[in-house]
């Protein structure tokens, strides 16, 4: 999040005389939106498993919610955005003590609580994106030990690089307004750490695995498409023109990318999908996130319909390279992030804030600085994530069993069903042990 205009105000402003009240109900609302994504997201990556483990998805989103959210105020906000070193945070603010204090290096026209609020819906989603990559095989147990330990060794190093303004990467020039490498190119490459570390699902890919409730896909999109304009416009931490900015080209861009995902299915299978629709969306909003306070609405048409495009295509890779990324978090949110996030270096324009691209008579600079941007967060992302992921399934186990994974997660994890008929012959076992206890 570069915070260049309309989210600070003189240095020498406090948090009491500098707060504007109309930024700050702007920012708790869009607060507000950002928590309804996780939700929204549960459902999209809901319907898209099969209806054995659909709770076993919600499941898995629904304790991000509530753990990140303990850890958050704990120290993980202060490991963000506290501190004058450049790699990661200090706990300054563990249990937000002193939180009367602005985020290092900032001056804002909101109470620091509220940004605190704000920024952890964004430390709520991360986490919760990579459970479609690695859905119906997860243990709920060890979900949740590698999600709370990751919050802290990968997000909150990344989240300071970039969203601090003395982060690393904040000084070297690279742009991300909300999100793009923090993340989704972050969320990205560790799904595909951890599909690496747990292997493929049983039977795949020999067995199509269809989603099992459609309409629950498009309901999902949809609210992560309402959500997201407090994501993205409420990254401006102000209520002004550039949240403006960031608002249109967010709906511009998703619609263009939701365009160019059917048309691209129609060229290439003969057929536009409704689940390519909602796919489409995902994939455009995924790539206007980091651009979206940069760019100009027609450079959000050209973005959107690259996504589309490039997404739908990059879908492809797990046949290609054998990975089984149950719900194309690789195609969508890495390759989405990577996309948004050096198109900046092409579509960046100060007409409308932060720096020029290539396009806008800027040379490469910003170009390279994106790059940088890219490479450190994918990198870091993806190794430490993979060593953490080993280390999981080396000592409590992260994949559950075979006999676990027939039944599904429902049933062997959570002792339920989604559904009064669902699992009845494959999950026997864990259905007669449930009701027994009855």
């Amino acid at each position: 999040m570069h915070y260049l205009m309309g989210a600070m105000v003189s240095a020498a402003a406090t948090s009491t005389n500098a707060t504007n009240h109309a930024d700050t109900a702007w920012i708790l609302a869009s607060s507000a939106l950002v928590l309804l994504m996780t939700p929204g997201l549960a459902f999209f990556y809901g319907g898209m498993v099969r209806g054995k483990n659909v709770l076993g998805m919600l499941a898995q989103n629904y304790v991000t919610m509530g753990m990140v959210s303990v850890l958050w105020i704990a120290g993980v906000y202060s490991l963000a955005f506290q501190g004058s070193n450049g790699l990661i945070g200090n706990l300054t603010q563990f249990g937000l003590n002193h939180i009367w204090q602005q985020p290092a290096g900032m001056s804002l026209t909101i109470p620091p609580m509220v940004f605190v609020a704000f920024q952890l819906m964004f430390a709520i989603i991360t986490p919760a994106l990579i459970t479609g990559g690695t859905a119906d095989r997860l243990k709920f147990g060890s979900w949740v030990a590698f999600s709370s330990i990751w919050l802290v060794i990968v997000y909150a190093p990344v989240a300071h690089w970039v969203f601090s303004p003395v982060g690393w990467l904040a000084k070297k020039g690279a742009e991300d307004f909300a999100g793009g490498t923090v993340v989704h190119a972050n969320a990205g490459a560790a799904a595909l750490a951890v599909i690496l570390v747990v292997g493929k699902r049983k039977g795949w890919p020999k067995e199509r695995m269809r989603p099992h409730n459609v309409p629950f896909i498009l309901l999902g999109a949809g609210l992560l498409w309402f959500g997201w304009f407090g994501f993205n416009a409420g990254s401006a931490l102000s209520a002004n023109t550039l949240s403006a900015y960031a608002f249109v080209n967010t709906n511009t861009a998703t619609g263009a990318a939701l365009v160019a995902w059917m048309l691209t299915e129609k060229i290439r299978d003969g057929h536009a999908t409704t689940f390519g629709a909602a796919s489409g969306a995902i994939a455009g909003l995924v790539a206007i996130t980091p651009a979206c306070g940069f760019v100009s609405p027609m450079g959000s048409i050209i973005i959107g319909f690259a996504a589309g495009i490039v997404c739908c295509l990059a879908t492809g890779l797990k046949n290609i390279f054998k990975f089984d990324d149950a719900l194309d978090v690789v195609g969508v949110h890495l390759v989405g992030g990577i996309l948004g996030a050096l198109l900046i270096g092409f579509f960046g324009t100060a007409m409308v804030n932060g720096a020029n691209g290539v396009f806008y008579h800027g040379g490469w600079t910003l170009m390279g600085h994106q790059a940088l941007a890219v490479a450190a967060v994918v990198v870091y992302s993806f190794v430490v994530t993979y060593v953490l992921a080993q280390i999981i399934q080396k000592t409590i186990g992260f994949r559950i069993s075979e006999e676990d994974e027939v039944a599904g997660l429902d049933l062997s994890q959570h002792a339920e069903t989604a559904y009064e008929s669902a699992n009845l012959s494959d999950g026997s076992r864990f259905l007669s042990n449930f009701t027994s206890t009855k």
